[in-house]
């Protein structure tokens, strides 16, 4: 097995006047500018589990990226 290493590019601190780091957000923070990794499982179609997403969290704007086919 080959082994792997992890490379960081540089380690900047955040400008506060573009954003903090999301470690420092609270959960509405979160909720309106985040990403849900979502792994959908057969059945429903991704437009009725972003329909589900938005009527269970209180965000404004949602949408999904795209669907992957399996094989």
């Amino acid at each position: 097995m080959k082994k792997r290493e992890i490379l960081i590019r540089t380690e900047e601190e955040t400008d506060p006047r573009y954003g903090k780091p999301p470690s420092e957000r609270n959960v509405e923070e979160l909720i309106e500018t985040g990403v849900i990794n979502l792994d959908k499982p057969v059945g429903p179609s991704s437009h009725e589990v972003t329909a589900w997403i938005k009527r269970i969290l209180p965000v404004k704007k949602i949408a999904h990226a795209g669907t992957l086919e399996p094989p």
